[in-house]
């Protein structure tokens, strides 16, 4: 038997990436990308990548979890079983889990653990996590923001379909539910009912508040209506879905398998959007879509395109890839998109070429 690969050194680092436009919500601003780098060292020389973020705010926290103890717990642990390499730097901080802080830190570990399997194994990531596509459709959110005026609305999904994608995400949540249904009128008449429209509302609704304007939108054929509620309020959900034929999507604001379990058990989401730094690294956002599997339901992760790509690549129940370019200040290369579909990064690691002197210049931590 072979000697374990052990990781024999872990670092972790705090870099600001700037948002490359405006972008607003119903219940807050994108103001900058806090990304907590984790750098491993192995027994074998190879040096490993992964990363976890935040939109603005907790990244320091973030950071003082790894270097207060979790990185710490997995030196000495075999790289190559991301397993245990997760459940040791899990039970390192038991009494502060399950939580948002714990879990973006330990997305930062785990995606490097996935970064080197696949470079040591000379293996995709897409292939070794699952291989089940090469590409995977794409939609854009960056032009639905919900400052733009209803012509910039327009404007921006118009070229976007012409661009090839095949759909596009618009927020919602104003105020008065008429606003948001004349913004989304206007986009659907412009785009026609050949292109996917999606709404998101980034849980600042009520449960009725949600029920009312889902009958409100019905006639405009919403591909789905994404976090209508606060990801806690799961028996609101499971209201909704149960009042409204328009798809509900939701997963962005959830930090562990058990709380997907929960919504997929009530029939609370018919689309599952698993974001990988929240839910604590590839290792358990490849348990959370093959839940969604067993439930017949589809996989539309948040953000984060570049790791998602690879992801969703690698699972059967894949519905969705979310256009938000957010890297390009500190990667070398972009995703490959042909005929509306992202193609799978052929490259081994976690498929992003990361420019390591941009980083470093935006290093605050």
């Amino acid at each position: 038997m072979s000697r374990p690969t052990t990781i024999v050194a872990a670092e972790a680092w705090l870099s600001d990436i700037p948002v490359e436009t405006v972008r607003t919500d119903a219940v807050q601003a994108f103001l900058k990308q806090e990304t907590i780098f984790v750098r491993l060292e192995t027994s074998d020389g190879m040096t490993a990548l992964g990363y976890s973020y935040t939109i603005g705010t907790g990244g320091r926290a973030v950071l003082e979890m790894l270097r207060g103890g979790m990185l710490d717990a997995v030196i000495g642990a075999d790289a190559e079983r991301p397993e245990a390499v997760w459940y040791s730097a899990f039970n390192s901080t038991r009494a502060t889990t399950v939580g948002a802080i714990t879990s973006l830190a330990l997305a930062a570990i785990d995606t490097a653990v996935w970064d080197g399997r696949s470079r040591r194994s000379g293996i995709p990531l897409w292939m070794l996590a699952g291989g089940s596509s090469s590409s995977i459709p794409v939609y854009d959110t960056e032009g639905g923001w919900l400052h733009l005026s209803p012509d910039e609305l327009v404007a921006q999904a118009r070229a976007t379909q012409e661009r090839g994608l095949l759909g596009a995400k618009i927020k919602v949540g104003l105020p008065n539910p008429h606003d948001d249904l004349a913004r989304l009128s206007a986009v659907r008449d412009a785009v026609g009912h050949g292109f996917d429209l999606m709404v998101d509302a980034n849980q600042s609704l009520t449960a009725a508040d949600a029920i009312r304007r889902a009958h409100l939108f019905a006639p405009l054929d919403l591909f789905w209506f994404e976090e209508p509620l606060p990801a806690d309020d799961v028996a609101g959900h499971e209201r909704l879905a149960n009042a409204t034929s328009i798809p509900v999507a939701v997963g962005e604001s959830m930090y562990s398998v058990g709380h997907f379990r929960e919504y997929l058990h009530r029939g609370a989401a018919s689309i599952i959007q698993v974001d990988v730094a929240r839910i604590g690294g590839i290792t358990p956002w490849l348990k959370v879509a093959h839940l969604a599997e067993a439930y017949n339901v589809k996989v539309a992760p948040h953000f984060l395109m570049e790791l998602h790509l690879p992801l969703v690549c690698a699972i059967p129940n894949a519905l969705y890839l979310e256009h938000i370019p957010q890297l390009r200040r500190v990667t070398t290369t972009e995703i490959s998109i042909i005929d509306g579909r992202a193609q799978a990064p052929s490259s081994v690691g976690l498929g992003i070429d990361w420019n390591h002197d941009a980083i470093d210049d935006l290093r605050v931590a």
